[in-house]
C-alpha cells in the first residue's frame, strides 16, 4: 500500500500558525471563487481553530472575496442549545460571522441543530446529513468541500472520532451521533471519516508541545483506532499546519523555508 502523502508546514508559535492559516483560507477561497461557485468550507472550533477566523476576519484580504458564494460547515459539534459557550459554532460567530456581518448570507451559514432543536445526538446527525444533501450534486450526499480544517486533540481525535470510540466505525454515512465522549461535553455529533475524506483538501491544524506525541503518531501512520488523525485525508491533498512545538521531532526542519512532507 502507498504511504499517503501529506505536506507538513512547521510555524514558529501558535500565533504565527493561526495567521498563517487565515491567509491560506483566504487565499484558498479566492481561487476556488476563480473556478467555482458556491465554495464550501469545513470549520474547526477549539484555540487555533476560533484564532484563525479571527484572522481572516481581521485581513484586508477578507473584502477580496464574494462571501456570497461561500458555504460554512463544521466538521463535529457540541450537542448543546444555540449560543452555548461550548459550541463551535459560538465561538466562529464571534471571530468571523459577526464581524463580517451582511455580508456573509445567513443562509450560508450551516450550523449543527441542538437540543434546543432535536432531541437527540442521533437525530441532529440525521438532520445535518440532510442538509449537506441538499447542498450536494444532483443524487450525492455532500457538496463538493473545497477545504475541510480541522484541530486535533492531544489524544489524536479529530472531528468528535476520538480512539477506541464506535464514532471510528460508522459507514455508509455522512454524518453520526456521539455519546459518551471522552472529552466533555459528552454528546456529539461530527462527519464520518466518509464525509471528512471527501473534501478536496483536508488541513490538520495542531499547536503545543501536549500534541507532539499525536503528531508523531499520525504522521508515521499508526492506526486509526489509536491516533484517528491519521485517517483524516483529503482527496487532492493532506496538509499539516503545526507550530514548532507541535511538530516535536517528528518533522524534519525545513530546508530553505520549504515545506517539509510526510
Amino acid at each position: 500500500m502507498t504511504r499517503p502523502l501529506r505536506d507538513v508546514v512547521v510555524h514558529p508559535d501558535a500565533d504565527v500558525l493561526a495567521q498563517a492559516t487565515a491567509a491560506r483560507l483566504l487565499t484558498a477561497l479566492l481561487d476556488a471563487q476563480s473556478h467555482h461557485r458556491p465554495v464550501h468550507v469545513v470549520l474547526t472550533g477549539g484555540t487555533v481553530g476560533t484564532r484563525t477566523l479571527a484572522e481572516v476576519a481581521a485581513s484586508p484580504v477578507r473584502a477580496a472575496v464574494d462571501w456570497t458564494g461561500v458555504h460554512l460547515w463544521w466538521g463535529d459539534e457540541r450537542f448543546v442549545p444555540a449560543g452555548h459557550a461550548d459550541r463551535n459554532d459560538t465561538g466562529a460567530r464571534e471571530a468571523l460571522l459577526d464581524p463580517l456581518g451582511d455580508l456573509l448570507p445567513a443562509a450560508n451559514v450551516h450550523a449543527v441543530p441542538g437540543p434546543d432543536a432535536v432531541a437527540t445526538p442521533e437525530d441532529a446527525a440525521r438532520a445535518y446529513a440532510e442538509e449537506l444533501a441538499a447542498h450536494a450534486p444532483a443524487g450525492g450526499a455532500l457538496p463538493v468541500l473545497d477545504v475541510l480544517l480541522l484541530g486535533m486533540g492531544p489524544d489524536g481525535h479529530v472531528a468528535s472520532l476520538f480512539p477506541g470510540h464506535p464514532g471510528l466505525d460508522v459507514t455508509g454515512r455522512t454524518t453520526t451521533g456521539v455519546e459518551g465522549s471522552p472529552k466533555p461535553p459528552p454528546l456529539r455529533v461530527s462527519l464520518t471519516f466518509e464525509a471528512i475524506r471527501s473534501a478536496r483538501e483536508v488541513w490538520v491544524v495542531a499547536a503545543g508541545a501536549e500534541k507532539a506525541d499525536a503528531v508523531a503518531a499520525a504522521l508515521g501512520d499508526g492506526p486509526v483506532t489509536q491516533v484517528p488523525a491519521a485517517g483524516a485525508l483529503g482527496q487532492e491533498r493532506t496538509l499539516w499546519l503545526v507550530d514548532l512545538a507541535a511538530a516535536g521531532t517528528a518533522v524534519p526542519a525545513p530546508a530553505d523555508g520549504l515545506p517539509a512532507s510526510a
